[in-house]
């Protein structure tokens, strides 16, 4: 499976290499990316992380659009460096003059959610806060929180909700 995505990413450096008559830094490759995010192109480090689920589910569109999306990030920096928008026009030239695809911004594969866990804290007004584990454990450690209307201590009900 990883071969396949280095062989993209290969092919999309030659093909801006024939386009720009230049040579570009090839990048670290790894497949250590979780959530939302498809893939992400880290311009300094000259490093494209790819989410190996999505790619799993969706590998004949995320090796054609995703990688050329990602790796255009890196030309684009390698061309005109630090100051460019990360979606803006010269990036958008690659997507569009290089590897001939739309320059789309964001990918529209299904992403499985993880469920989480709510804390219910509430004050003397009644209003009900769903607290997340940082924000609980954060209450555990000493912080108060204050209810915007009526200025109360939140105060945590003994109840949780998964969502």
């Amino acid at each position: 499976m990883p071969e396949l995505l280095n062989t993209r990413v290969e092919s999309c450096f030659q093909q801006a290499e024939a386009f720009f008559k230049r040579p570009f830094q090839r990048p670290l490759v790894s497949l250590k990316l979780r959530g939302q995010k498809a893939g992400v192109a880290h311009l300094h480090e000259n490093l494209l992380r790819f989410n190996p689920q999505l790619y799993r589910e969706n590998t004949e569109h995320f090796l054609k659009q995703t990688v050329a999306h990602e790796v255009a990030h890196l030309v684009a920096h390698q061309l005109f460096g630090d100051t460019i928008a990360p979606h803006g026009e010269e990036w958008q030239l690659i997507m569009r003059g290089v590897y001939e695809l739309p320059p789309d911004r964001c990918h529209n594969y299904a992403v499985k959610r993880r469920s989480v866990t709510r804390y219910i804290y509430r004050c003397p007004c009644a209003t009900e806060f769903p607290f997340s584990a940082q924000r609980h454990g954060m209450v555990r450690q000493g912080r108060r929180y204050l209810c915007r209307r009526c200025r109360s201590t939140l105060v945590f009900s003994g109840e949780t909700r998964v969502e």
